[in-house]
C-alpha cells in the first residue's frame, strides 16, 4: 500500500468522495459542468475518466456550458482520458494498483503546482463482465480511508442507471459517504465508511444472499492502515454464521493488533460469540 501522506485541511462533510446517479445526458451535463467549474475556481487540476462517452462530448458539452475547456486542456488543468487508461488499465481492474495511481497523480498534481486534484469517473465498465469487476464494490469501501483521508483529492463517481442495474447502483451507492445524484433504493445489507474512525456501518441483512458485499466489506476491514478498525451494526438485523466467519478471517489477515471492534452489536451478533467463542479472539463487542 502506498505511504503515508499528510491529510490535507478540509471544510467537514463537504463529500469529497461522492457518489453521483443520474439517468438522462441533461443530468450528466448539469453535474459535470458543476463539478469542473468549481474545481477551476479553486485552481485545482481537473481529470475526466470516460467510459462511455466519447472524449471530445465532454469537452464540447462544458464549452456549450461556457466553460473554456480547450483553454483549461491546453495548459493541462482538465484532461480527459478513458477507463481503459485508467481504472482498467493492464488485464483488468485491480484496486491496488488505482489506489497507487491516486497516490501518483496526486503527487504529480501537486508538483505542478495546483491547489488539489478532482476527477470524475464514470463507473458504468463495472457491470461488464471484466476481470476484477467483482472488486468494485471493495475498492469503493477502501479509497476512503486509504486516499481520501490522506490525500487532497475530490472525486465523483458517476453511475448511469441507464447501463447498470438498479440493484447493483444501490449497492455501490452506500459505499460512497455523500451521494449528490438522483435517489437510490435500499439494498437488502448497505456497507458504508464510517466517517469520524476507521470502520464501516452495516445495515440489512448479512447472510448467502449477500455474501460479495460481506467479502467486499471484509476485504476493506483486511487493507485498513490502521491497527484500530470498528463496525457499527445498529442497523443490521440479520447476521449468520458465515459472514461473520468471512469478517473473523479478515481480522486474521491483518498484522497483529486489537480485533475488529463492534458498536451496537445486535441479538443475532451476540448469539453466535455465544455458540462460537472462538470469533472471540476476532470480534470484541464494546459496547456489552
Amino acid at each position: 500500500m502506498p505511504g503515508a501522506a499528510v491529510p490535507a485541511e478540509r471544510e467537514p462533510g463537504t463529500g469529497h468522495h461522492s457518489s453521483v446517479v443520474f439517468a438522462d445526458d441533461q443530468e450528466w451535463a448539469a453535474h459535470l459542468c458543476a463539478f469542473v467549474r468549481d474545481g477551476l475556481a479553486r485552481d485545482e487540476e481537473i481529470k475526466y475518466f470516460a467510459d462511455t462517452t466519447d472524449p471530445g462530448r465532454v469537452l464540447r458539452t462544458l464549452g456549450d456550458a461556457g466553460i473554456d475547456a480547450v483553454a483549461a486542456e491546453r495548459r493541462g488543468q482538465l484532461s480527459v482520458s478513458t477507463a481503459a487508461q485508467t481504472y482498467l488499465a493492464g488485464t483488468g481492474f485491480d484496486p491496488d494498483a488505482m489506489i497507487g495511481l491516486w497516490y501518483d497523480a496526486v503527487e504529480e498534481s501537486a508538483a505542478r503546482g495546483y491547489a488539489g486534484l478532482r476527477a470524475i469517473g464514470e463507473m458504468s465498465w463495472g457491470a461488464r463482465d471484466i476481470p476484477g469487476a467483482d472488486r468494485l464494490l471493495e475498492y469503493e469501501l477502501r479509497i476512503h480511508q486509504e486516499v481520501f483521508e490522506r490525500l487532497p483529492l475530490t472525486a465523483w463517481c458517476f453511475y448511469d442507471r441507464r447501463l447498470l442495474p438498479d440493484d447493483r447502483v444501490d449497492v455501490l451507492v452506500g459505499a460512497h459517504p455523500a451521494n449528490r445524484g438522483g435517489p437510490v433504493g435500499r439494498p437488502v445489507l448497505r456497507v458504508t465508511p464510517l466517517t469520524d474512525r476507521p470502520g464501516l456501518r452495516l445495515s440489512g441483512s448479512a447472510g448467502y444472499d449477500t455474501r460479495e458485499a460481506v467479502a467486499a466489506a471484509a476485504a476493506a476491514v483486511r487493507g485498513m492502515p490502521t491497527a484500530r478498525v470498528e463496525l457499527d451494526l445498529a442497523g443490521l438485523r440479520h447476521l449468520d454464521t458465515a459472514s461473520l466467519a468471512t469478517l473473523a478471517a479478515a481480522v486474521a489477515d491483518r498484522p497483529a493488533g486489537p480485533p475488529l471492534g463492534v458498536r451496537h452489536a445486535p441479538p443475532p451478533l451476540r448469539r453466535l460469540l455465544d455458540l462460537f467463542p472462538e470469533f472471540g479472539s476476532a470480534v470484541e463487542v464494546l459496547d456489552r
